[in-house]
């Protein structure tokens, strides 16, 4: 007989109560942010103890707390954490954030938990959470204040807020320099982003997306503006959009190119079709709203607007040389 949904959520309860019970057999290492309250996306205040061992889920978690110094307390990384390189070929991998082995996170004795919003399965989380090991849920906010907010909060989890205003301040200069590059673009260009296609329909980025949000740091336009997330579009909605650029994200399955989404009826007859203007970028890069952001949102304006290539390269990102680890 197929279990219920009650009775896995009684055996995942069992279970992390079980793995909790051989984590507190190892003692943990000295606290390094005790008496740090997080309140997090779920609405909850998460008090923290020490975080010598951090499991982090999501890409711009992992990314800012290298940034700050901390690779050497992390003992454990999701599928989406690529950057920098070392951290998935360096870490152990506890799944996709919404795919998580709670079993696989629990193993590795973490002390606390940073997921970002949106991790799961809800089954995992209640094993975790069983496990009396804090969690703390980092919001997802793809705005420029949102980005810059993400960054502190994850510094004052590891009571580093000193390097978390060290980062902060650096992305701030590089989105101030990415502001005067988007000032000088005259007639901004309309852009769709592509998240997949699937038997002939495309997937495409609505407002409220991080995807809607990149288009414009760059200076683009997003092509629809008719729904919020990610949806299914028809040909006719396609069509009608009259996409200027089609961006979408590099993959290794089921890559897009200019090709297949040119070969497309629907895409074969925008204005993108005309000049074959396809922009492909790394998915994190692009829509990961790390430290990263203002850099991505340069390229991505650069191949939007070739004319600011110049301007662009005259521009060092401080997030790439900057030292936030004292």
């Amino acid at each position: 007989m197929k279990p219920t949904a009650s009775t896995r959520r009684m055996t995942f309860a069992a279970l992390g109560l079980a793995l909790a019970a051989c984590a507190f057999a190892n003692p943990p290492l000295p606290a390094a942010a005790e008496g740090i309250v997080i309140r997090d996306s779920r609405g909850r205040d998460v008090a923290l103890g020490p975080t010598e061992r951090v499991v982090s889920i999501g890409g711009a978690i992992t990314e800012i707390l290298y940034a700050l110094g901390f690779a050497n307390r992390i003992v454990g990384v999701d599928t989406s954490s690529l950057y920098p390189p070392q951290a998935l070929k360096d870490k152990p991998n506890v799944g996709y954030m919404r795919a998580l082995s709670a079993e696989g996170v629990l193993g590795l004795n973490p002390q606390v938990i940073f997921a970002m919003e949106g991790s799961g399965p809800r089954e995992a989380l209640e094993v975790l959470e069983a496990a009396k090991i804090p969690l703390v849920s980092f919001p997802e906010t793809f705005t420029e204040q949102g980005l810059i907010d993400k960054i502190k909060l994850v510094a004052h989890a590891m009571d580093a807020d000193g390097r978390g205003a060290c980062l902060a301040a650096a992305v701030s200069r590089d989105l101030t320099e990415l502001k005067t590059l988007r000032d000088s673009i005259k007639r901004p260009v309309r852009v769709m982003f592509v998240m997949s296609i699937v038997n002939g329909r495309a997937m495409i980025a609505g407002q409220n997306t991080a995807a809607n949000e990149i288009i414009k740091l760059a200076g683009g336009v997003n092509a629809v503006d008719g729904f919020d997330g990610y949806k299914t579009v028809n040909d006719e909605a396609i069509v009608a959009a009259k996409p200027d650029v089609v961006l979408s994200m590099q993959r290794q399955r089921d890559p897009l190119d200019a090709a297949t989404i040119f070969a497309n009826p629907s895409f074969a007859l925008t204005p993108a079709a005309t000049t074959k203007s396809f922009v492909a970028m790394d998915g994190l890069y692009l829509l990961g709203f790390g430290p990263r952001t203002a850099a991505a949102a340069r390229d991505l304006a650069v191949s939007l607007y070739p004319e600011l290539a110049d301007k662009a390269a005259r521009w060092k990102p401080a997030t790439l040389s900057v030292d936030c680890h004292q």
